[in-house]
């Protein structure tokens, strides 16, 4: 048996979307089943609709940014009940056995991550994401939202939050340390108010001006444009730790030479072209860049009662699902201030079945 709800969809790569409905499950044991109230516009979600990675699964409902209200629990289910206002992020399940999981690392699960969508559960269930009016997950991968948050603007946190929550805290910034963000869109504008929460100097790393205000509103002590050649001369060897959020390949080997001794880079866009590094810029006063890739429910959980406490949420435009096809283009244009969050009651209701 199966619950149907109403969704964005679209049939194919760069189609559109649909409104249409998708099937849910009945509630397994340890389930939960979640009323949506806002999904939120991840990159991410472009480059999977587009098929830009490739293996896209369609017809495909995307979404991991999602917060909504408990309205039924699985037998088992003991930390969360009907009425909760919870979340869900980036996955859906894992075997929760391999010792990455045991170390709260879920992301990495040695039998393979289940994703919030375009992805095969371990029963072969194709996974639907937040672009709908319901989803049902597995209970631990439902997370607690503070109270008394503005719940669209935590809702990019799901993913943008911990995407750079996860390297400022696994690098141990706090105060003294010296941080650039390279780009300021959807990921490096938390990026900024997390880092500047956590107690260090934040830099801002982006092409122009144009969102310099912002940046230092957000935290950032100093902020460059880099279509300026003359930063790279101006801050060689200035900090100790790069977070790239840029979707695109961006000149590793010119801001690999910003960073101080032993300084890393760590990359947290996709971009579908090649990342290239001279051998040079790494041996040079030892510095690294690695990936990373938001975080385990663990640290999510941990990100989230952060930002409540310090009272950060991403910067948000609150748009109807009829917008969708639009902000795809305005996210790629970089005229998304900051990201973009669904009203998911601006979705058709389908009828129970």
């Amino acid at each position: 048996m199966t619950t149907t709800i109403s969704a964005l969809s679209t049939p194919k790569a760069s189609a559109g979307f649909e409104e249409t409905t998708i099937e849910r499950r009945d509630l397994r044991d340890d389930d939960v089943r979640i009323d949506i109230r806002w999904a939120g516009i991840c990159h991410s979600d472009i480059h999977q609709a587009r098929d830009e990675w490739g293996q896209g699964v369609f017809p495909m409902t995307p979404g991991h940014e999602i917060i909504g209200t408990v309205s039924e629990v699985g037998s088992a289910v003991t930390d969360h009940q009907v009425g909760d206002v919870v979340g869900v992020g980036c996955f859906v399940d894992s075997c929760l056995e391999c010792e990455a999981c045991k170390d709260g690392e879920e992301q990495f699960c040695e039998k393979g991550v289940v994703q919030t969508y375009s992805s095969k559960g371990y029963d072969d269930e194709i996974t639907h994401g937040g672009y709908s009016r319901q989803v049902v997950v597995r209970d631990h991968f439902v997370l607690k939202i503070p109270d008394g948050v503005d719940l669209a603007g935590t809702t990019p946190l799901l993913c943008a939050g911990i995407t750079t929550y996860a390297p400022l805290k696994r690098h141990g910034v706090g105060e003294g340390s010296r941080v650039g963000v390279i780009g300021m869109g959807g990921l490096g504008h938390v990026a900024v108010k997390i880092a500047a929460a956590m107690g260090a100097e934040v830099s801002v790393l982006s092409r122009t001006d144009a969102k310099k205000d912002d940046g230092l509103a957000f935290g950032a002590t100093s902020y460059h444009a880099t279509e300026d050649e003359s930063v790279f001369d101006d801050l060689a060897g200035s900090f100790d730790l790069l977070v790239n959020t840029v979707g695109a390949a961006v000149p590793l080997d010119s801001f690999l030479g910003l960073l101080d001794r032993g300084g890393r880079m760590v990359n947290l866009g996709a971009p579908s072209e090649s990342l290239e590094v001279g051998a040079f810029s790494l041996l040079t006063m030892r510095r690294g860049v690695e990936g990373s890739m938001v975080g385990g429910l663990p640290q999510t959980q941990e990100m989230l009662d952060f930002c409540a406490e310090h009272g950060i949420t991403a910067t948000v435009e609150v748009i109807s699902a009829d917008q969708v096809d639009d902000y795809y283009d305005k996210v790629v244009d970089g005229d998304v201030r900051y990201r973009a969050v669904i009203d998911a009651e601006t979705l058709g209701e389908a009828p129970a079945s």
